[in-house]
């Protein structure tokens, strides 16, 4: 095997990008990855998921038909049919991340292990593979924390939830954050009898409360159970028998199925990475730097395993940042100040920037309820709101949207974050209507009149409005 120009270790979103990129400026390129190309957003992440919820969704709409006066009823759920729909998602997308579709696009791709065995060479299954630069992209795999007793409950993880043949009837999800919360109201709308265990006083720590508030009233409309602020201490069961979770107030939750979902630790520990002079920091994350450039100054990494945010988007920015600077001798940068993040519940919560009720002083947050937004009357979905977070001077710092297609409406305010767009800006720009765009356009509307309202403003305008006169 020739030696490539770059090597390209993990062919999930960040590797597959920075493989087709650096192909595109012309350089020879070997994608090592030791299961399919797609990584976890094809195979056990987004893909499945979305797909999973596009089900409970409809299963959803059918119980709520009947307060728009249509009799219908769900008599049940064929759970083999809807993992065969989930099965079916995965298999239409993934011939776009496939080897042949990789090798179209000019990247050489080999299964296997890669292994550093020095600054400029790695071990792939036996054979010693030389590189002139590279960037390594093996991802994260979900953490099971070191509770007594976990281990032996062989827990389901959000990589193995999708081996299931038969809906689970009492699933106990551990952990509040996103990913729980989505396969929490998903298996409740599919008939199982869910609890949502998280550490923290509230669902979705990391959002705005209101917001976390908001999908705790929704999941609890579907019937799911939430236990918040209480330490899991121990967990009791066996593989496939069920157990219990044990709180550190006394209190025990069965489970007949246990889910594991509080974060996310980077594939790095195989990879011998000292051997070839790159650090990582106490958690096993990769130290780069904002050109997502190791202490080895001919690799890079991208995705999950750099500690940055752990998104899809993300993973497909830093794989095309991280294959230019390595091609080119580029200083393109990587910036997580306005990473748009989305939790796809009904309602979803989109977040982007500076995403809080509480800004820090000298910043203002412009606010408007979804009660206020035709479409959303119109569909009897007013749950939800938009918050965003202005400085003085009227610029975007961030955003929050809860409410139906929150994440499509983000869109516009990560925008405006990224290119520093005022309030006055989003006002300007004529929107469709009736949409739930309306929410953060009437938000800046509101902000640009208040301001006209304020000296010198106002002033200038009664003097333009007795000189008409």
């Amino acid at each position: 095997m020739n030696p490539p120009d770059m090597l390209v270790i993990g062919g999930g979103t960040a590797g597959i990008v920075a493989a087709k990129t650096a192909a595109r400026l012309g350089a020879d390129v070997l994608l090592v990855e030791r299961d399919e190309p797609g990584g976890d957003c094809l195979w056990t992440g987004c893909v499945p998921s979305k797909a999973l919820l596009a089900a409970a969704d409809a299963a959803a709409t059918v119980r709520d038909a009947n307060r728009f006066g249509i009799a219908a009823t769900v008599t049940g759920v064929d759970f083999t049919t809807v993992m065969g729909h989930v099965r079916h998602a995965i298999t239409q997308i993934a011939p776009t991340d496939s080897p042949e579709a990789l090798r179209a696009a000019g990247v050489q791709v080999r299964k296997g292990t890669a292994r550093f065995t020095s600054a400029t060479t790695v071990d792939v299954d036996g054979e010693q593979v030389r590189f002139s630069r590279a960037v390594i992209a093996t991802g994260a795999t979900p953490a099971v924390p070191n509770v007594p007793g976990l281990a032996d409950a062989a827990p389901l993880t959000s990589d193995t939830i999708w081996a299931l043949t038969t809906a689970p009837t009492r699933l106990v999800i551990l952990g509040g954050g996103g990913i729980g919360c989505e396969l929490g109201q998903a298996f409740a709308r599919l008939g199982a009898e869910v609890t949502i265990v998280e550490g923290a006083d509230r669902l979705l720590p990391r959002e705005d409360p209101r917001a976390a508030d908001v999908v705790t009233a929704a999941l609890a409309a579907d019937r799911v159970k939430v236990v918040t602020g209480s330490a899991v201490t121990q967990v009791s069961g066996t593989n496939g028998g069920g157990g219990a979770l044990h709180m550190d107030d006394g209190s025990r939750v069965e489970f007949d199925q246990l889910l594991v979902a509080v974060g996310r630790r980077p594939n790095t520990a195989s990879l011998a990475l000292p051997t070839a002079g790159v650090q990582t920091d106490a958690r096993g994350f990769i130290t780069v730097d904002a050109r997502l450039r190791t202490s080895n100054p001919r690799v890079w990494a991208a995705g999950d395993l750099t500690g940055h945010p752990q998104f899809t988007h993300v993973a497909g920015v830093h794989g095309s940042v991280a294959a230019s600077n390595a091609v080119l001798g580029l200083r393109r940068k990587v910036s997580t100040t306005a990473v748009p993040r989305v939790t796809f519940t009904t309602p979803e919560v989109a977040a982007v920037g500076v995403a809080t009720a509480s800004p820090p002083r000298g910043l203002q947050v412009l606010h408007w309820d979804n009660e206020h937004v035709d479409r959303a009357v119109a569909e009897g979905a007013t749950e939800g709101f938009t918050r965003v977070v202005t400085d003085h001077r009227g610029r975007i710092l961030g955003a929050t949207v809860v409410g139906p297609r929150a994440g499509e409406v983000l869109a516009e305010l990560t925008l405006a974050v990224t290119r520093g767009l005022r309030a006055r800006d989003l006002a300007g720009v004529t929107h469709p209507y009736p949409t739930y765009g309306d929410g953060p356009w009437n938000a800046a509307i509101e902000d640009v009149q208040a301001r006209l309202a304020q000296p010198p403003a106002a002033g200038v305008i009664g003097v333009l409005r007795r000189w008409r006169r």
